[in-house]
């Protein structure tokens, strides 16, 4: 067995989002010799989002065209990337960090967790079994699969009202299913759902069963006031109920709260010295690429600060 190529740098970023890019290029630009790795290809969530309208210089722009400027950006200061690798071992404490992969060994003083978050399972029965054959949770990525076809939407927040209003482009008919009465999505987002006539909205439910035979057929609820079960019968199921953090790969080596969201201070510093943690994968109060991209600033140069410490890693 050859040996693996040895890799050496000053900081090393865990993600490709706007996390991430943001915080290789202060990185780079405070002349750390820097390196994005990611277990898949760049951009992070917002390369699967139509549309951004909330991003500061931007009134409307593609999530993929937009991440695809953070990358050039990064390109811009010689920021290196790895995409697609796949990572077999983790060890964040010690003065050197070091990330495995099947070909190589990172070494580095400094390392930017930026792997973000994944929607929530529902955790109902049906869920797993039907997830690519009438469960997803990517409305962009699948809801040309709707055509002419009923679906429902299981969420009350911004995503879910988003993604229910962007279906309503394929599909005849979306359900907006949420266990409250009331909606956690900005105004202007749910008065462009409820005034959409293809959506409608079922209050006070859960679901609690998919069911179908080959692909989905129907959504079992369980009203949350009157504890009765109703059936609806619908093609597709699109979750948005919140984010599970990806953090496996490092569970047990830094503070995490009971959700498993990382914690940072103000720096972004997290319990273990000269290891940051940004955007979705914190316990943070607001997750959205402008705050993401606001969290690699502020990691990166506290990066810079603590390397400056350290004598440099040899090449």
């Amino acid at each position: 067995m050859s040996e693996k190529q040895e890799l050496n740098y000053d900081v090393i970023i865990l993600g490709s989002g706007p996390a991430g890019f943001s915080a290789g290029i202060y990185a780079a630009r405070g002349a750390l010799k820097t390196a994005i790795l990611d277990i898949n290809m760049f951009g992070g969530q917002p390369s699967n989002y139509l549309e951004i309208e909330n991003y500061p210089g931007f009134s409307l722009i593609g999530g993929f065209e937009l991440m695809e400027k953070f990358e050039e950006h990064a390109d811009k200061f010689g920021v290196e990337k790895f995409p697609m690798v796949e990572i077999q071992r983790i060890s964040l404490n010690g003065e050197i960090k070091e990330i495995e992969t099947i070909d190589s060994l990172f070494k580095a003083k400094s390392v930017i967790i930026a792997t973000g978050a994944q929607s929530k399972k529902l955790g109902i029965k049906g869920e797993e079994e039907f997830k690519g054959r009438g469960v997803s949770y990517c409305a962009v990525c699948d809801g040309a699969f709707y055509k002419d076809k009923t679906v429902a939407v299981i969420g009350g927040g911004n995503s879910a009202l988003e993604e229910a209003v962007y279906l309503t482009k394929f599909a005849k008919k979306v359900y907006v299913i949420h266990r409250r009465d009331e909606f956690r999505a900005d105004k202007i987002v749910q008065e462009r759902a409820k005034s959409n006539e293809k959506i409608e909205f079922v209050l006070n439910a859960v679901p609690i069963e998919i069911q179908g035979t080959n692909t989905v057929e129907k959504i079992i609820l369980n009203n949350t006031q009157t504890n009765q079960q109703s059936v609806l019968s619908v093609d597709g199921v699109f979750p948005y109920i919140g984010l599970t953090p990806n953090t496996e790969m490092f569970n047990g080596q830094l503070r995490q709260n009971s959700q498993g969201f990382i914690e940072t201070d103000v720096n972004m510093q997290t319990s273990v010295s000269g290891v940051y943690a940004i955007g979705d994968v914190r316990n943070t109060p607001l997750r959205q690429v402008v705050t993401a991209a606001a969290d690699g600033a502020v990691a990166a140069c506290s990066a810079v600060k603590f390397v400056e410490t350290k004598t440099p890693v040899q090449a």
